[in-house]
């Protein structure tokens, strides 16, 4: 009889625990966010000033200004005439539709973020890279970064610095590091072993062998990663308006929850379209990379 009421108060006692653990750890992590929260927004504050520079800049620049850098950019890059026109063609009709405003303010932080996650990522993958220490302890984390749904790290995020364009900002960069970190490391640790023995024999230094070899030799491969980083900010904007972010996704947001279809569609076409430029654009700038290397390598 006692084993029995045993497994039956059992299912209490677990909820009970649970009860206890989750009002610890909520009340510790509260505590923390009004003892630590304004410093640690402080610390955040050049970047958001930056942020808000850039957007600013985008917004008060002459539309066709912005236009012909854009296509510029997306030419160098690709060396594509097709595309360089795709771009005209789609900003005219992000214009056309009144999203200018909107695309400008998401084209900046997307901007922001990826070069704050290649600026991260990469000395992470190069870390990596070098110690199988370092891989083991990050790996895991990057896992749970990448299987861990976008709104679970909104909220400590949010309870930490509220509602704006930091937090927005952060859970952008937790959910889209993880393809720089890993692509760079892989590209690095995937550079011959002949090569880095060659350079050794002609004196390189440690340093030199990772600025002359092994970044060279791995660019096409941190050029992936950077093109994956860049599809999961744009994946993210929808979320990120959720806490505040202005740009397309909260015309979405806004579709979802009065039923707007058309406002949705063409906010969804707006990100899209970027997401289609951006790819196309840096992976004809990775293959270029890599057909460089290879010409070297056959002279």
């Amino acid at each position: 009889m006692a084993d029995s009421s045993w497994l039956t108060s059992f299912p209490e006692m677990e909820r009970s625990t649970m009860r206890t653990i989750r009002k610890t750890l909520d009340g510790a992590y509260k505590d923390f966010s009004r003892e630590y929260g304004d410093f640690i927004e402080s610390l955040f504050d050049p970047l958001l000033s930056f942020l808000i520079w850039f957007e600013k800049l985008l917004l008060s620049t002459p539309w066709w200004l912005v236009l012909i850098v854009c296509t510029g950019l997306v030419y160098v890059a690709s060396r594509s005439a097709k595309l360089a026109v795709a771009c005209v063609v789609s900003l005219l009709l992000i214009g056309y539709f009144g999203m200018w405003e909107d695309t400008m303010r998401t084209l900046s932080i997307i901007t922001v973020c990826t070069l704050l996650a290649i600026v991260l990522g990469i000395p992470i993958g190069i870390a990596m890279a070098r110690s199988n220490r370092v891989q083991a302890f990050v790996t895991p984390m990057l896992d749970i970064m990448q299987t861990m749904p976008a709104f679970v790290y909104l909220i400590p995020v949010v309870m930490l610095l509220g509602i704006g364009k930091i937090p927005g900002l952060i859970a952008v960069v937790i959910y889209a590091i993880p393809p720089v970190i890993r692509l760079t490391n892989l590209g690095i640790r995937l550079v011959d072993k002949e090569v880095m023995e060659a350079a050794t024999a002609f004196g390189a230094s440690r340093k030199q062998r990772l600025f002359g070899v092994q970044l060279p030799l791995a660019m096409p491969t941190i050029m992936a990663g950077i093109n994956q980083t860049i599809m999961m900010a744009l994946s993210m904007v929808v979320i990120a308006s959720m806490i505040g972010v202005k740009g397309l996704g909260q015309p979405v947001l806004k579709s979802i929850t009065n039923q707007y279809f058309t406002l949705g569609l063409l906010n969804g076409f707006a990100i899209v379209a970027m997401a289609i430029l951006i790819d196309r654009a840096s992976q004809a700038y990775a293959k270029r990379t890599q057909e460089h290397l290879g010409d070297h390598k056959h002279d």
